[in-house]
C-alpha cells in the first residue's frame, strides 16, 4: 500500500524521472559543481601546509550544494497536491481506495527522488576533494547526512503547503518563505562549527534527526488528516472562500480591505459601476484576482517576513549601521520570492481559462492589457515590500549616522523600487511567452537568480579562490568580475558608499568596494532590461492581437500536420 503497491508513488516516479526537466537539472547541477571545483582547485599538488584553504573550498562546495538543493526542493514538492487540483483530479484521487497517508508518502518520495539522484551524482566530485587534505571522511559524512535530512524536511514542508493552497504559485511562495529561516539557520550553524568536524558529525547524528523527525511526522500527520477530511472539495476541487468568515476565524494578522494600509493592495469589492475611462483589466485584477482563494498566503507572507525582519533590522539598521546593505539585501530577497507570484500568471491564466483569444477580440488594446496586468501585480508586490522598508525610514529619523548619508539611503530606496519593477516585468514577460503558470513562475525565478545572484556568487568565489591561484592577476580578475555585477541589486546595495566611524569592520569582508559608478551602472542596466522586455511584450501581444482581429488563431495546429490552419476565432454577439 505504501511502497510496492502504491500507484501514486509509481506513477509520480515515472513522470518525474522521465521529465526533460530532471535530465537538464542533473546536467546543469553536475556542470556547476564541477566548474566550482575546477576553478577553485589549487595550483599546488599537495596542501599539507595549507589545509585551511582546502577546508574552505570543500565548505563552499557543500554550502553551494545545500543552497541549490534547498531552492530545488520546493520546485518539485510544492506542486504535488496543487497539481492535482489544477488538473481537476483531486477529488478522484481522494475517492480512490488509497489511504491519505499512502498518498502523502507517495507524493513525498516521488518528489524527492530527482533530488536524491542529484545528491548521488555529486559524490564523485566530492571524492576528488578529499585527497587535498584538511577535510576528513566523517566531515563529508556529516555534510551529506545533514543535506539529506534537510531536503526531506523541506520536501515535507512544501507538500504541506501544497495541501493548503489551490495554486502552485501560492504553495511555492509559502514554501520558500517558511524554508528560508531554516536554511539560513543551518548555514550559520554549519559555518560556526567549521573548526570542529567531529562535533558537526555528533550534532548531525543526534540533534538533527530528532528535529527532522518532529517536523516531518507532525506535518505528515497534518497533511494526511487534511486529505482524510478535506475542506477544499466541491465545485471541481475549488475551495469556496467566505472572506468575512475567514477573517473572523483567522489567528494572528487579519487583512481589513476597507482600512489603511490594507486597501492599498487589497481594495474592497466593487459595488458600483466603473467610471468612464477605467481600465477594466486593472480593475478586475486588483479587486478580485488576489483574494479569489482567500487571504492565507498573504497573511503568511506578511507575518513571516516581519518576524524575520525584526532581528535583522535591529542589528543592521540600528546597532551596526555599516551593515545596512545586508538589510537591503533581505528586502530584495523578499521581493524576489514574492514579486513574481502576482505577475507570472497574468497572461498564462488567460490561456489556461481559454479566454486569451476572446480578450484580444475586445476593444481593449494590447497596451491596456499589459499595463493593467503589470500595475495590478506590481502594486501588490511593491506594497508588501514597502512593509519592510518603513524600518529604514525609522532608522534615518532615530540614528544620527544616517543624517550625513541621506544620498546613500535614497540610493537604497531606489534600488528596492527598481528591483520591484524588474521582478514584475520579468514575470509578466515569462507569462506572455509561456503556456502554463508553473512554467512561467519557475522560469522567472531562474532568470532572476541568473541576473541578481549569479554575479554576486561569482564575485565571492573569485575573490576567495581564483585570485589565490593567480596572485599576479588579482586586480584584473577582481575588476572584470566586479563589472559583471551591474545587473545585481545586491552588488549595487553593497557598492553604495556609507560614511560611518566603524566602517572598517565591514571593509574586511567586503567584496564590492564603494563605487557610485557601480550603482549608476545598475540603474542603467535595470532600466535597459525593463525597456527591452516591455517593448518585446508589446510587440508580441500586438502581433497576436492583429492575428486575432483578422480571425486567425496562430496557436492551433490540426492533427500536427505542417503549418497551423486558419481557423476563425469565435465572435461575441450582443
Amino acid at each position: 500500500m505504501y511502497v510496492f503497491e502504491n500507484p501514486v508513488l509509481q506513477r509520480e516516479l515515472l513522470v518525474n524521472l522521465r521529465m526533460k526537466r530532471g535530465i537538464v537539472l542533473l546536467l546543469l547541477y553536475q556542470v556547476i559543481l564541477a566548474a566550482v571545483v575546477y576553478f577553485a582547485w589549487p595550483n599546488e599538488t599537495r596542501l599539507a601546509a595549507n589545509s585551511v584553504r582546502a577546508q574552505g573550498m570543500v565548505n563552499m562546495f557543500f554550502l553551494g550544494q545545500y543552497i541549490l538543493a534547498s531552492l530545488m526542493a520546493p520546485s518539485f514538492a510544492a506542486s504535488s497536491i496543487t497539481g492535482e487540483k489544477e488538473r481537476k483530479t483531486y477529488e478522484m484521487l481522494l475517492a480512490s481506495p488509497l489511504r491519505p497517508s499512502a498518498i502523502t508518502f507517495g507524493k513525498l518520495v516521488s518528489s524527492l527522488a530527482p533530488l536524491a539522484l542529484l545528491m548521488i551524482g555529486s559524490l564523485p566530485i566530492v571524492m576528488l576533494c578529499l585527497p587535498l587534505g584538511g577535510v576528513s571522511f566523517h566531515e563529508v559524512l556529516a555534510a551529506y547526512l545533514g543535506l539529506i535530512l534537510s531536503i526531506i524536511s523541506f520536501g515535507m514542508i512544501s507538500i504541506t503547503c501544497s495541501s493548503y493552497f489551490r495554486r502552485t504559485s501560492a504553495s511555492l511562495v509559502a514554501s520558500y518563505l517558511i524554508i528560508l529561516p531554516f536554511a539560513l539557520f543551518a548555514v550559520l550553524m554549519w559555518t560556526s562549527l567549521q573548526a570542529d568536524g567531529w562535533y558537526r558529525l555528533v550534532l548531525t547524528l543526534t540533534v538533527l534527526p530528532a528535529i527532522t523527525a518532529a517536523i516531518c511526522v507532525g506535518l505528515f500527520l497534518n497533511t494526511s488528516a487534511r486529505m482524510l477530511r478535506p475542506p477544499d472539495v466541491g465545485s471541481e476541487g475549488k475551495e469556496v472562500v467566505d472572506l468575512e468568515q475567514e477573517a473572523k476565524e483567522a489567528v494572528g494578522l487579519v487583512i481589513q480591505r476597507d482600512q489603511f494600509p490594507d486597501k492599498l493592495f487589497a481594495p474592497p469589492k466593487r459595488d458600483d459601476l466603473m467610471e468612464d475611462g477605467t481600465n477594466p483589466i486593472y480593475d478586475k485584477e486588483i479587486h478580485s484576482e488576489i483574494f479569489s482563494q482567500g487571504t492565507l498566503m498573504l497573511r503568511l507572507v506578511i507575518q513571516i517576513s516581519m518576524i524575520l525582519a525584526i532581528p535583522i533590522m535591529a542589528w543592521c539598521l540600528f546597532i551596526k549601521v555599516p551593515f545596512a546593505p545586508w538589510y537591503i539585501a533581505y528586502v530584495v530577497i523578499f521581493n524576489i520570492l514574492v514579486g513574481p507570484v502576482f505577475s507570472a500568471g497574468s497572461m498564462t491564466s488567460e490561456r489556461e481559462r481559454e479566454t486569451l483569444d476572446l480578450l484580444l477580440t475586445t476593444t481593449i488594446t494590447p497596451w491596456q492589457i499589459l499595463w493593467g496586468k503589470l500595475v495590478a501585480g506590481l502594486r501588490v508586490s511593491s506594497v508588501l515590500t514597502m512593509f519592510l522598508v518603513w524600518p529604514v525610514v525609522l532608522a534615518v529619523a532615530m540614528v544620527p549616522d544616517y543624517w550625513t548619508n541621506l544620498l546613500s539611503v535614497l540610493a537604497y530606496l531606489l534600488i528596492i523600487l527598481l528591483t520591484c519593477l524588474t521582478t514584475a516585468i520579468i514575470a509578466l514577460f515569462c507569462s506572455v511567452i509561456f503556456q502554463k503558470t508553473t512554467t512561467s513562475l519557475m522560469t522567472t525565478y531562474t532568470v532572476i537568480i541568473a541576473l541578481f545572484c549569479v554575479p554576486l556568487a561569482v564575485t565571492v568565489f573569485a575573490k576567495q579562490f581564483m585570485t589565490q591561484n593567480a596572485p599576479e592577476q588579482t586586480d584584473a580578475i577582481v575588476q572584470s568580475i566586479h563589472q559583471c555585477g551591474v545587473t545585481s541589486p545586491f552588488a549595487a546595495a553593497f557598492s553604495v558608499p556609507i560614511a560611518v566611524d566603524d566602517i572598517g569592520e565591514l571593509d574586511q569582508n567586503r567584496y564590492f568596494p564603494d563605487d557610485w559608478r557601480m550603482v549608476g551602472a545598475y540603474f542603467c542596466a535595470g532600466l535597459g532590461i525593463n525597456a527591452v522586455l516591455a517593448g518585446s511584450m508589446i510587440y508580441l501581444l500586438n502581433a497576436r492581437y492583429r492575428v486575432s482581429q483578422s480571425g486567425v488563431s496562430p496557436s492551433l495546429n490540426v492533427a500536427g500536420q505542417g503549418e497551423p490552419e486558419d481557423i476563425p476565432v469565435a465572435t461575441v454577439v450582443d
